[in-house]
């Protein structure tokens, strides 16, 4: 009992610690039939809006891998060296992190709702300075602005979705900004091939547009409308949210219950800030999405992303490199939305263990296939079964995207503590972020010392050996309310499996 009440401590009233009183365990009560549900129409809406502007994450990414060929080119109105094209290819990362953490601290300050009306400014800045760019430097700024603006959206897209969603809609509506990313790569490669860059980055501009005026008619979350003391205004958003079908006086008293046995205040100084984001509630947390987001990217996911061609080609694949690269692309946007309909039937942990396999055993495949590719270039051979290597990727693509793609990202929304769910998710987001550009950065570095068949089995086995940090650590969250898996991180309650009334302590 001691042990779990030194677990207890996130909450922080008026600077000081308060005591917690542990959430009884509910009897047995009969499970909400449908029609006590809210009209799903409605969140999936909510959802939808907040999430218009991941796409912006995606077109980022693969924004450079069309318009740089052209700028390279001798009939490109300006014209970059290979120096200029890395700044511009790497700039957009740069100023991610630095976005991420701002949104962090904006969300638990102004509200989600407001947090993702500002984050579309600099996209909205960026992709036109891009566009009517005269020189280099315009194009810096401009991929700066856009990557901070990529940066500020992942975390607030998220918990905003998490935050209106009922349980049974949560994991299916969290992972439409995995969608999302996968959109906005699939939009970049498809349109920058048949039209120019300035053209190009133009048409961006309307994503973000659309998301920004989209927002505006969206509802801040009764979560965070509670924290700040506004019951009024929480209940008029939660109206909005689950229409008539839903037992609303239901749903919102459980919510200031919750608030006020816990002691959920607004955190006012810096000391109360960092006394929660200190605490064993969203350190355990935290800690098991940060060692994850590093899991699933040393899996090799965002190496295959933004090395397509290349790998295509040591393959040594007699098939187009560039129609495979957008085929790839295609097969990605088609699983995301499989692992959003996956994740709310099969929950976080299974379409995990899924991935760790499939995505470790593939890498590994692909990487037996490169050792021979080059035992057949040394021996001055012709390649053979090219199919194998294709194979490996597509089926790595399907592999990662219903599992490691989605579920961390739906978690980050999840698993926080309400009063630094905001500034949590954002550094969790910014962890996330440096996971990938250490991937990146690093894999021209391991393919030199260890060939391409070393670098890909090294991400075969980091996969597989994942399986064992996400077997003893992975919490699964499916069908939970947030109050409860806040109860479960802060030690009020053992499990969030669903067990037996006599089997928990009183």
């Amino acid at each position: 009992m001691d042990s779990e009440k030194s677990d207890s401590t996130p909450f922080i009233k008026n600077g000081a610690s308060v005591a917690i009183t542990k959430t009884p365990t509910p009897g047995k009560t009969p499970k909400p039939g449908k029609e006590g549900r809210g009209k799903a129409m409605r969140q999936i809406l909510a959802a939808f809006v907040a999430n218009w502007g991941t796409i912006n994450t995606g077109m980022a990414f693969g924004f450079s891998a069309t318009a740089l060929p052209q700028l390279q080119s001798a009939a490109s109105s300006i014209r970059v060296t290979e120096s200029e094209a890395s700044w511009i290819a790497s700039l957009s990362s740069a100023g991610t992190p630095v976005g991420c953490i701002v949104s962090g601290y904006l969300m638990d300050n102004i509200g989600r709702r407001m947090t993702l009306i500002i984050t579309e400014v600099p996209l909205i800045l960026g992709w036109i300075l891009v566009a009517c760019a005269q020189n280099v430097p315009m194009i810096y700024v401009g991929r700066l602005l856009i990557g901070f603006g990529s940066g500020m959206v992942g975390a607030p897209a998220r918990v905003y979705t998490c935050e209106v969603s009922q349980p049974h809609l949560r994991g299916m509506l969290g992972a439409m900004a995995s969608v999302g990313v996968s959109t906005g790569v699939l939009i970049q490669y498809v349109i920058g091939s048949v039209t120019s860059w300035n053209i190009l980055a133009g048409l961006s501009t309307t994503v973000p547009i659309l998301s920004l005026l989209g927002m505006l008619f969206l509802p801040e979350t009764p979560n965070y409308l509670l924290t700040q003391d506004k019951t009024d205004k929480a209940e008029s958003s939660l109206i909005k949210l689950r229409g008539s079908t839903c037992n609303l006086q239901d749903e919102i008293q459980k919510m200031i219950n919750f608030k006020e046995k816990n002691h959920v205040e607004p955190l006012k100084t810096p000391k109360e800030i960092i006394k929660a984001l200190l605490a064993p509630s969203t350190l355990k947390p935290f800690a098991i999405l940060a060692i994850y987001f590093f899991i699933y990217q040393w899996c090799g996911v965002n190496t295959i992303t933004f090395y397509a061609v290349e790998v295509f080609q040591a393959s040594g694949t007699q098939f187009d490199k560039y129609w495979l690269t957008i085929s790839m692309g295609i097969i990605r946007v088609i699983f995301t939305v499989v692992g959003c309909i996956l994740c709310r039937r099969c929950g976080r942990r299974p379409l995990t263990f899924v991935s760790a396999i499939g995505c470790g055993s593939t890498m590994i495949t692909l990487a037996v296939y490169l050792y021979y590719v080059q035992y057949w270039k040394d021996n001055h051979l012709p390649p053979q079964h090219s199919w194998i290597p294709v194979a490996s990727i597509f089926l790595f693509t399907i592999f990662c995207t219903l599992g490691y793609l989605i579920v961390p990202w739906i978690m980050i929304g999840e698993v926080y503590p309400t009063q630094v769910r905001g500034i949590i998710g954002g550094i969790t987001t910014c962890a996330a972020h440096l996971s990938i550009f250490s991937v990146v950065k690093t894999f021209p570095y391991i393919k030199y010392g260890l060939n391409d068949y070393g670098a890909f089995g090294l991400y075969g086995a980091i996969s597989i050996a994942g399986l064992a940090f996400f077997y003893i650590f992975l919490p699964e969250t499916k069908g939970r309310t947030l109050q409860e898996i806040e109860d479960y991180f802060c030690g009020r309650t053992k499990t969030l499996k669903k067990v037996n009334p006599q089997t928990e302590i009183a």
